[in-house]
């Protein structure tokens, strides 16, 4: 017992371990674990580059908006959803719904007062995620906590490419806006696939609605 207490001693003697404070070994261990991270400054999931979304599927549902058509895909699967975003936005309470609007004839259309709406078979609503907020959810669902900063904006960045903007106004000039929206499950629970989905758009020339499912 006495030569490992004496060994201990001389090995803390020798790392200089024996002269830190508590705390300060506290500080050092942690300034180790963010060397650590930062060592590495890959996206937290691996997000396939947005120039490889394949054309909105000819099963798109479409409904007209008084001058805009609007065309939403089938929704992700899974498998298709692990495949764009490294995850599986379902099981983390988030739903990507694939959105297209179409500029069709008249006056440039002002797409940044457009509100849309998800409701279910249920008439339960589904709140509207900003990118940001829908990345904090998987984060939160796959246990991710220590990360480096950098890793995380290079995820942002990646997701963000993929949300529809609708900050310019549609035009002849400009005919086109697509990308994804995301909804939270009402219970912030996974997303179940047994329920009717309704998607609704208002503050457009007309209001359409379109069931997704």
């Amino acid at each position: 017992m006495l030569v490992n207490k004496v060994q201990r001693t001389k090995y803390q003697a020798q790392t200089g371990y024996a002269k830190l404070h508590p705390m300060s070994r506290r500080l050092f261990c942690l300034a180790l674990l963010l060397v650590g991270l930062t060592s590495c400054s890959n996206s937290l999931f691996k997000v396939k580059p947005v120039t490889e979304l394949p054309p909105m599927p000819a099963a798109a549902r479409s409904a007209d908006a008084g001058g805009v058509t609007i065309r939403v895909a089938p929704l992700l699967t899974d498998e298709e959803s692990q495949d764009l975003f490294e995850a599986n936005l379902p099981l983390s309470g988030v739903l990507a719904v694939r959105v297209e609007l179409v500029f069709q004839s008249g006056l440039p259309v002002e797409t940044k007062r457009a509100r849309f709406r998800l409701r279910d078979s249920q008439n339960q609503e589904w709140k509207l995620l900003s990118p940001k907020n829908a990345i904090s959810r998987i984060m939160k669902s796959n246990g991710v906590t220590l990360y480096n900063p950098n890793s995380r904006k290079q995820f942002e960045q990646e997701f963000n490419a993929y949300a529809i903007d609708l900050k310019q106004p549609l035009s002849s000039n400009d005919p086109q806006r697509k990308g994804f929206l995301f909804f939270q499950t009402p219970d912030k629970g996974p997303a179940k696939s047994d329920l009717r989905l309704t998607l609704s758009v208002e503050r457009l020339p007309q209001a359409a609605s379109i069931q997704i499912n």
